[in-house]
């Protein structure tokens, strides 16, 4: 068994094979993987990295979707899968400290019973570690509300390119004492260190739900009613979730959902869920607070969900959004944040940028409503051409930066964002990101070839 010092590190195709290589398939390029259980077991790896000049690849679960944890030969991976230790659920602090291999459904799972939850919650929850989830920064469901990873992060446990551990382990959400070094690590995408541990707060666990599809006229509408709701002392909203005609209709056929709720045309489809102290409680706020707004949001359509089995189907509609690359296997897709007031305006000038591209062009439109956050799958003849790659992200990206908006939201820059990254991204903040850099890893041996460049 090979090893550096005490962690174990599998070489070649064979002893990968009974690992998933995750969302992109050069994530086991590298050929090497080593399995640390402790920082200290890190640290002596990336010590010996530094010293022979091995480039390393940090890698979680491996469910990024830009290309961030690919690795090449010469490189190794060293992956945060051993380590899974949950070593503290303080429900009177109301924090978790984790090690980076726990995945977000496993902490979740954890706190339960505590009546607490992460105050962060997405559709790869299965498999996104806590860990990874710091290095994207990820986003999610509960952003409008929680905030992003950062704002969910108390303490971090990292070792530096230089093999030093840096140790942060704040439990406390007070701590003025200086730059907020840890803070570097997120959203760095594993430029600057190796998270090894996390102090994760905790928020309340609402179990008692009530759910609804809404046909809405545009953006505008849907945030109407996400207002509404907001305002109704009673409730808390847990979630809204737009999808344009033509994601939920491919999305309702897939999943085989009965749309006889519905009359006409539609142009979207609203998901909402609220919290309340009961199941019936919530259930009967939700649909007095539709009654209220129904006509001032233009709703055409509505259905409650009867059961959290009805609710769950109506979740996957837009969580399972794998049909997208069964029905266009080499969709571009995209993921941007545009401020929630104006994305009726951008969705429209998108649709006439990309039918410039080229004829029938089009994009599927979903995601997180009440924070702007859209994903977006370019499909139709030519969509996936190696010619009109630039001109389609031209068209993706445009006006972002003016609006106020992100060319990156949730998922991070990894490799498939690059030229985004240069084109679309912050010169100065990119300056500023190479020379914390160029001082944290001055052999440039972390995550190469990513982020900042």
């Amino acid at each position: 068994m090979n090893k550096i010092g005490t962690t174990v590190v599998l070489i070649g195709a064979e002893a990968l094979s009974r690992r998933h290589p995750g969302e992109h398939p050069d994530n086991f390029g590298a050929g090497a993987m080593a399995l640390p259980e402790t920082a200290e077991g890190a640290a002596a790896v990336i010590s010996w990295c530094a010293d022979a000049g091995v480039p390393v690849v940090p890698q979680g679960g491996r469910t990024g979707l830009v290309g961030g944890s690919v690795s090449k030969p010469g490189e190794i991976i060293l992956s945060s899968e051993r380590l899974t230790q949950i070593e503290l659920i303080d429900p009177v602090a109301r924090i978790a400290v984790v090690q980076s291999g726990v995945t977000l459904q496993r902490l979740q799972e954890a706190a339960a019973p505590y009546g607490l939850a992460p105050g962060i919650d997405l559709a790869a929850r299965g498999s996104a570690t806590i860990g990874g989830m710091v290095s994207t920064n990820a986003g999610g469901i509960l952003a409008f509300r929680n905030g992003v990873m950062r704002h969910q992060v108390l303490g971090i446990e990292a070792v530096l390119p230089d093999g030093r551990i840096f140790s942060d382990l704040t439990r406390v959400v007070k701590a003025s004492a200086g730059p907020d070094m840890k803070q570097l690590l997120v959203g760095a995408e594993g430029a600057y260190g190796f998270v090894t541990r996390v102090v994760v707060k905790l928020e309340t666990l609402s179990t008692a739900r009530a759910t609804a599809l809404l046909a809405v006229p545009n953006a505008v509408a849907a945030l109407t009613v996400v207002g509404h709701l907001q305002g109704v002392a009673a409730v808390t909203l847990e979630g809204a979730e737009l999808m344009w005609r033509q994601y939920f209709l491919d999305s309702a056929r897939v999943h085989d959902f009965d749309m006889q709720w519905l009359e006409g045309e539609i142009e979207s489809i609203l998901l909402v869920e609220i919290s309340g102290e009961s199941v019936e409680r919530a259930t009967a706020e939700l649909e007095r607070a539709l009654e209220a707004v129904w006509e001032e949001a233009g709703l055409t359509g509505g259905i409650v969900a009867q059961s959290l089995d009805q609710a769950r189907k109506f979740w996957s509609l837009r969580e399972e959004s794998e049909f997208i690359y069964r029905l266009h296997p080499n969709a571009p897709s995209f993921d941007v944040s545009i401020p929630p007031g104006a994305v009726d305006g951008y969705v429209a000038t998108l649709r006439q940028r990309l039918a410039s591209v080229g004829s029938g062009l089009d994009a599927y439109v979903y995601g997180h409503i009440a924070d702007g956050n859209l994903h977006l799958s370019v499909i139709g003849d030519g969509a996936d051409a190696a010619g009109n790659r630039a001109a389609v992200e031209d068209a993706v990206y445009t006006g972002i930066t003016d609006l106020g908006g992100s060319f990156s939201a949730e998922h991070g820059v990894g490799t498939e964002k690059r030229d985004a990254y240069h084109l679309h991204g912050n010169p100065e903040r990119r300056a500023v990101a190479q020379a914390i850099k160029a001082a944290l890893d001055p052999k440039m041996i972390f995550n190469p070839g990513k982020v900042p460049f």
